[in-house]
């Protein structure tokens, strides 16, 4: 599957219609966002069963203002709509492997029950 640009109109969708979401904030100026694209979208190649996607945070400021993005590019990983990773920085594709594939391996059930935890506590405070 070949990358695919996510605006404030499909982000939600893509998010909740997906199971396993990769995105890449960038921006058009930014010289290591431009260097990691053709990793990105090589990965991407390889990996059919997940949705690689951009976001362009020159256009699409309220998606970069949601997420408090201050660096880019950014890599930011939902698995069942849960936000499991996000990290500044452009990845060798070796380390995106490990990072998508460590993604893969985790039980989300285990997820979802320590972000009910943590939520818990939160509603304590």
């Amino acid at each position: 599957m070949a990358t695919v640009d996510l605006t404030k109109d499909t982000f939600e969708d893509t998010i909740n219609n997906n199971d396993f979401v990769i995105l890449d904030f960038w921006a058009p100026w930014c010289g290591p966002c431009k260097s990691f694209g053709p990793v990105y979208e090589e990965l991407s190649a390889e990996h059919p069963d997940i949705v690689f996607a951009k976001v362009d945070t020159e256009a699409e400021q309220e998606i970069g203002a949601t997420f408090q993005i201050r660096s880019i590019p950014t890599l930011m990983i939902f698995r069942e709509q849960i936000i499991i990773f996000s990290q500044p920085g452009a990845q060798p594709k070796a380390a995106l492997e490990d990072i998508i594939k460590r993604a893969n391996m985790l039980d989300m059930d285990e997820v979802r029950k320590e972000v009910a935890r943590e939520e818990a506590e939160k509603a304590k405070d």
